[in-house]
């Protein structure tokens, strides 16, 4: 069914493909009429964008009066409807928060989950529980409040392990006047909702004046909660002279898009979340980040004055004025962090990338990278199979040629073999390579072992003499590419060649990435049998050429007289002292050396 554009207003608003009569992708436009007309031009469209076009066979519209009021529209009919196309992060339905039970006489702290902050007894929200967890037991460890259930807590009549481990002052046996315990709720309070140094600030003046007064006991207790928070203190990985921040990060790679939120509250983390969004269409990575930002405060009243992104966002000032419009808050988006919060925004980055790579199994890695692989080269059929090739010498001697097998499983190692060059050839690299080709040519005939892609590590030499030795076989449908170092070695300046001139990579593309990773792998493998060739004749000695003397008597020997000299210098009394060296042997050994 064709699509009518006509009626499609150029006005901000939101926009809904059906296919039939199920919602397939909702959007967001500036102007209706052009973005909706962009997915059904004649220019090149990616396989999502292809797939939403040729499914879509009927459009709905909704005008806004701007186009922050299309981006709240748009978010919420996407939670409504959850089009397949579109992303959706799904998030934990509610958030953890620290509670305290101020309704009881000896008030509790715990973990509590719920929506939005019920009342002035909660804080938070944090992202993670662990990081609640983690949180309570550092007040317990300070302020000793309990952690235990109201009804186990009625039922105490000694105190339990907590009191012992020192975590808890045993309120349920009267251990602490009441008077005393609510000053210890409310200075942890005091802990969670303001910084380290403001803590330790009013701790030490409440310790002079419980010294002005002579309440030595108070000012002792009070000091062993400071330094019990000193030493949390020292114990924290990530400490920060940032406040109040969030920072958000995005990686997209191989169709996946990793999504990181670090939540940095008082100078500390208090947790971070992560999204892994799976092969869905996004148009561009500021739709992602819109999408991220605004379903991340959707159910927070937390919300920081400072939010730091690590991409550079052209609809930032729409994102502020959505969320001043949702949540009455004033925010500034950033991109370039401060010296002081750089290494989480670099934390954050990385999870973001990591999330993805966490996920990809060894087999959708080299799958991606071979599709790329096939697109840039154009081969009419699919690259399947590569093989590689390599000469490693030192100074013309001990000549090794290596030959590595890539599949879209990765390195075959198998089928990895290594070939010896001749004292006529080594040092001749253009004409080793060549002769290698030849050699490995012969099993072509196996189609098992015939690869797609042949992949030399030289210059337009290499190349002309290898792709020569191919077009001469019977198997002229074997492509052959070369990967030529940069000015300097430096990496990513590589040029790739074939016949027809260079082929054109980005350098950050899986593809290129698969052929560097091919060219080091050759030129370890070849470097490795290399190494084994010197060392086997090093291992060999004029000794090898003495009758009667095998691989024990030369150990022994060797091991006896320390050196080769020394049993040329040697008697044949002395040699005879080696045990299975007799007279007969002893002679022959001083004869020869």
């Amino acid at each position: 069914m064709a699509v009518d554009l006509k009626k499609v207003p150029s006005t901000p608003g939101v926009y809904k493909f059906f296919s039939k009569t199920e919602i397939i992708y909702i959007g967001k436009a500036k102007n209706l009429k052009k973005r909706v007309s962009s997915y059904f031009g004649n220019s090149y469209k990616d396989r999502k964008t292809s797939q939403i076009r040729f499914l879509t066979d009927r459009i709905e519209t909704f005008t806004t009066k701007n186009e922050v009021e299309a981006l709240l529209l748009e978010q919420t009919l996407i939670k409504e409807n959850k089009p397949k196309f579109n992303i959706l992060l799904r998030d934990d339905k509610t958030y953890p928060y620290i509670y305290f039970s101020l309704d009881h006489n000896y008030p509790g702290i715990y973990l509590k989950r719920t929506k939005k902050a019920v009342n002035s007894n909660y804080y938070g929200p944090f992202v993670s529980s662990g990081a609640v967890k983690k949180s309570i037991k550092e007040i317990q460890k300070v302020f000793k409040l309990r952690n235990c259930n109201d009804s186990t807590f009625s039922n105490r009549s000694r105190p339990c392990i907590e009191f012992q481990m020192k975590r808890c002052s045993a309120p349920c046996v009267k251990n602490i006047k009441n008077i005393d315990y609510f000053e210890d709720v409310e200075s942890a309070k005091s802990y969670l909702s303001s910084s380290d140094s403001q803590t330790i600030r009013r701790l030490k003046n409440d310790i002079q004046k419980a010294s002005n007064d002579l309440d030595f006991e108070k000012a002792a207790d009070i000091r062993d909660k400071l330094k019990r928070i000193e030493l949390i203190h020292e114990e924290q990985s990530v400490v920060t002279i940032a406040r109040d921040i969030d920072i958000f990060s995005m990686h997209s790679e191989n169709n996946y898009i990793g999504i990181s939120i670090i939540v940095v509250r008082k100078g500390k983390i208090r947790g971070t979340k992560t999204h892994l969004v799976k092969k869905v269409f996004f148009e561009s990575i500021d739709i992602v980040y819109q999408m991220a930002i605004i379903n991340f405060y959707d159910s927070q009243l937390d919300i920081p004055k400072k939010v730091l992104c690590t991409d550079t966002l052209e609809s930032k000032e729409l994102i502020c004025k959505v969320l001043k419009k949702k949540f009455n808050v004033n925010i500034k988006i950033t991109h370039s962090p401060s010296k002081s919060i750089r290494p989480i925004y670099n934390l954050c980055k990385l999870n973001a990338k990591q999330i993805i790579e966490n996920h990809l199994s060894k087999s959708d890695k080299y799958n991606f990278a071979f599709d790329d692989l096939n697109n840039h080269i154009g081969q009419k059929k699919d690259i399947k199979k590569i093989e590689a090739y390599d000469v490693s010498h030192i100074s013309g001697n001990h000549a090794v040629a290596s030959c590595v097998v890539y599949t879209n499983d990765g390195p075959s190692k198998k089928e990895y073999r290594s070939f010896n060059i001749s004292k006529e050839l080594s040092g001749n690299d253009v004409r080793s390579l060549e002769h290698v080709i030849q050699r490995r040519i012969k099993y072509y005939e196996n189609k098992e072992i015939k690869p797609d892609l042949i992949l030399i590590d030289g210059g337009k030499n290499q190349l002309n003499f290898s792709h020569a030795a191919i077009q001469n076989s019977g198997h002229k449908d074997i492509k052959v590419i070369s990967i030529v170092k940069g000015l300097n070695r430096i990496r990513a300046t590589e040029t790739v060649l074939s016949k027809e001139g260079i082929i054109e990579f980005n350098k950050d593309s899986k593809g290129y990435l698969l052929l560097q990773e091919i060219r080091d792998e050759s030129h370890r493998f070849a470097v490795n049998a290399q190494r084994k060739k010197k060392n086997a004749k090093n291992r060999k000695s004029q000794l090898d050429n003495i009758e009667g003397i095998g691989e024990i008597l030369k150990k022994r020997l060797l091991i006896n007289f320390k050196s080769l000299k020394n049993i040329k210098s040697a008697n044949v009394e002395d040699l005879m002292t080696v045990k299975g060296i007799n007279a007969k042997i002893a002679q022959l050994i001083k004869e020869k050396l």
